[in-house]
């Protein structure tokens, strides 16, 4: 089963390597998924958030432009998998052509489905199998409120 997720933000976590580890978390279900990121996708994400546009566009930015420019559009994004600590991601994508619809579906890091989703403003569903490996109590999270702090991991 799939449920709608809502990203609470980016901020700066502690994973295996240490402190200062850009994340975001979902909440989905009453739980919340951390999703380690560079600090490149926490960036673009950030920006997207606050509805900021980068001086030049970012490869986000340039990928939803390329689709629209085709006649596609992001229906929604998926975190559908976990495995060994690695989360996979999917785009749910459509084409107009000689008016007929045309569904795809693209293999994406999760990173890179969010950024985009959030420029688009798209469902981001996260199923079953990955909330309860990797969600976490709402509690263990000390977001301060920015949504782009130590966020206390």
């Amino acid at each position: 089963m799939e449920h709608d997720a809502t990203v609470e933000g980016v901020g700066v976590g502690v994973n295996e390597e240490g402190g200062g580890t850009p994340v975001v978390l979902l909440r989905a279900r009453e739980e919340i998924v951390p999703i380690f990121v560079s600090k490149d996708q926490a960036q673009s994400m950030q920006l997207a958030i606050a509805g900021e546009p980068f001086e030049r566009p970012l490869t986000h930015d340039l990928l939803v432009e390329m689709v629209t420019e085709f006649g596609g559009a992001i229906d929604r994004v998926r975190i559908d998998d976990l495995a060994d600590g690695t989360f996979y991601g999917k785009i749910d994508a459509e084409q107009y052509t000689d008016d007929r619809r045309k569904d795809m579906v693209f293999d994406a890091r999760p990173s890179d489905a969010i950024a985009i989703a959030l420029r688009v403003d798209c469902p981001v569903v996260v199923t079953d199998d990955v909330i309860d490996e990797a969600g976490r109590p709402p509690e263990q999270f000390d977001q301060g409120g920015s949504g782009s702090e130590d966020l206390g991991l």
